[in-house]
């Protein structure tokens, strides 16, 4: 690596950690002053609080990356341009080409680190981010779906009219073995409730129904247990739970809810493809913030070039909002919908490299 690349790198990167810093302080103390009153209603404990921002802060810090990575981009190169640092350079005989190389390496080390914090780091340290925000600041959560159909095995489908997951507790509950579209056996109970000791249902006032060898055999009884392939988890809220997944936990639970038939699979592949997304994003966002702040200007100087890369990064962000809505909503295949920030992205900044005086 060359001197020019270690001074490029070098000041790349530590502008970066800086930003980011900034960012994640400011972003930390308005949240707390927008959360204060909450902490003193519900007497949440100075330890927990403190170890939810600690929490809070690489989650945050990772989710402004890209954007970070942008404004970083636009600092080093509008100083450097406003010094004339840059047509320093391109007199020696360094391509414009040549000159975007640490900046890529920066991008793409920052790009990786993010994907593997985002990936598997930081869904642990939100566990409990999101499990204090559940318990402090949210309402009290009450499952109120009502005619819930699950696939719970292979051939075993269940159904329950309601769920109380205060206490538990289902109510009118159906489990019935299809196989070769022939019903082998159906099982109807007043109520179904969770031995945690066993963890296992118990069902209450039940009744069963087989088909053998054409002949139908029916008992009933006041209590069994029996083990479903369901837990009082799958009942609880689902505030942010894509967050507290792994990208090894993501895809087991998206098998299972595809084995179960959930419409609620594609929020966990979004989930997903944005974990793949946004590396990809900090590279372009480089490109563009270089293209953009590359040349010295004569007027409104590096003030002009900051509130442009501001105005471009709100843009994109809006872009990308809109974009996951639409794959939320089913309007749209979610990976080319989550991918549609970085292809215009990618087509904005090469016309923006195209017209960089070189």
């Amino acid at each position: 690596m060359k001197l020019l690349d270690k001074y490029i790198l070098s000041k790349f990167l530590k502008t970066y950690v800086f930003v980011v810093g900034l960012l994640v302080v400011v972003i930390m103390v308005i949240d707390f002053t927008e959360k204060n009153e909450k902490y003193i209603k519900n007497e949440v404990p100075a330890e927990a609080i403190i170890q939810y921002y600690l929490a809070f802060a690489p989650w945050i810090a990772n989710l402004i990356s890209p954007i970070t990575v942008f404004i970083t981009t636009v600092l080093v190169t509008s100083g450097m341009a406003a010094k004339t640092e840059i047509v320093a350079i391109l007199s020696a005989g360094v391509s414009f080409r040549r000159m975007l190389v640490p900046y890529l390496i920066g991008a793409c080390l920052i790009a990786s680190v993010s994907f593997y914090v985002n990936g598997w780091l930081i869904p642990n340290s939100n566990k409990y981010r999101i499990g204090f925000e559940i318990e402090h600041l949210k309402k009290p959560f009450y499952f109120n779906e009502r005619d819930i159909h699950l696939k719970v095995a292979e051939y075993d489908y269940i159904y329950i009219q309601r769920y109380n997951n205060r206490t538990e507790t289902a109510y009118r509950v159906t489990l019935e073995r299809i196989v070769d579209n022939r019903m082998e056996a159906k099982l109807f109970a007043k109520k179904m409730t969770w031995n945690d000791s066993l963890e296992t249902w118990h069902f209450r006032n039940w009744e069963l129904r087989e088909v053998k060898n054409f002949t139908e055999v029916f008992t009933r009884g006041e209590h069994l247990d029996s083990a479903v392939n369901i837990s009082p988890g799958d009942f609880e809220t689902k505030y942010q739970l894509n967050a507290t997944m792994n990208m090894n936990e993501l895809n087991e639970y998206i098998a299972l809810l595809k084995s179960r038939g959930s419409s609620e699979v594609g929020l966990y592949e979004i989930e997903i493809y944005i974990r793949y997304m946004l590396p990809f994003t900090a590279i372009i966002l480089t490109l563009m913030g270089v293209s953009v702040s590359a040349e010295k200007s004569t007027r409104g100087g590096a003030g002009f070039k900051i509130a442009l890369g501001f105005i471009i990064a709100f843009v994109f962000i809006l872009l990308f909002v809109l974009v996951k809505a639409i794959a939320e909503a089913g309007s749209m295949h979610p990976l080319l919908a989550i991918w549609i920030p970085n292809i215009v992205g990618i087509v904005a900044a090469l016309v923006m490299y195209r017209f960089v005086p070189k």
